[in-house]
């Protein structure tokens, strides 16, 4: 019962601190994920408190949105659990998650932090970047940053570090290349992966219908 009453204080919570934020990363990016976590943990052996906790915090400061700075996320997630009286195992262990769960995350070298549940909740917040509705997003966060859709002389950077990706102002078609078509091979779950194939194909027929139209070929 306890546990029932603090994800919905938390809810709450993040609707409100969410309700002007970008597009793509709002409070239905939110529930999406929440939601997929929910299903993915059905077939893991995880805490699920922690995986709901994880989700619906994930994103309550993105980086991207606060000069790259990593730190506030975690902290404000870890003050909210600690007025809703959560133990302080739980509360690192979301806020590890919300540490590690971002791609970004996964191209610095010094990663240090594992767990079956940052596994489902990472696997749930990559899907929301797949399929039709990532496509939305990545072209909703393309117009917020006012990027060109696509210029034929920028080539995608395939081979870019952490920082470089922070800093990355390339078109918004070059970002299926430097992430989204890459996310497909990096899912942890196995309901993750069955899921993340067919959307994965979605982008890739969306692709080659983008260049043909682009091309004047249809």
């Amino acid at each position: 019962m306890k546990n029932q009453q603090t994800l919905t204080n938390t809810i709450a919570f993040v609707k409100t601190h969410l309700k002007s934020a970008e597009g793509g990363h709002d409070w239905f990016h939110i529930e999406r994920v929440y939601k997929n976590a929910l299903l993915i943990a059905k077939d893991e052996t995880v805490d699920n408190f922690v995986v709901a906790l994880g989700a619906l915090l994930h994103d309550i400061a993105d980086s991207k949105f606060h000069n790259g700075d990593e730190t506030i996320g975690p902290k404000i997630a870890r003050e909210f659990l600690f007025k809703e009286n959560v133990d302080s195992k739980t509360i690192e262990h979301v806020v590890q998650i919300i540490k590690h769960i971002s791609y970004s995350s996964s191209l610095d070298s010094n990663k240090s932090f594992t767990s079956p549940e940052l596994d489902v909740v990472q696997d749930a917040d990559r899907l929301d970047a797949l399929g039709a509705i990532g496509i939305a997003r990545t072209f909703n966060y393309g117009g917020f940053k006012n990027r060109a859709l696509y210029n034929p002389d920028i080539k995608p950077n395939l081979t870019m570090d952490k920082s470089t990706y922070k800093k990355s102002e390339a078109p918004t078609i070059n970002h299926f290349y430097e992430k989204l078509l890459l996310l497909k091979d990096t899912m942890n779950t196995k309901a993750g992966k069955k899921i993340a194939e067919k959307r994965h194909e979605f982008m890739l027929a969306f692709l080659e219908a983008f260049y043909a139209e682009w091309d004047g070929r249809s």
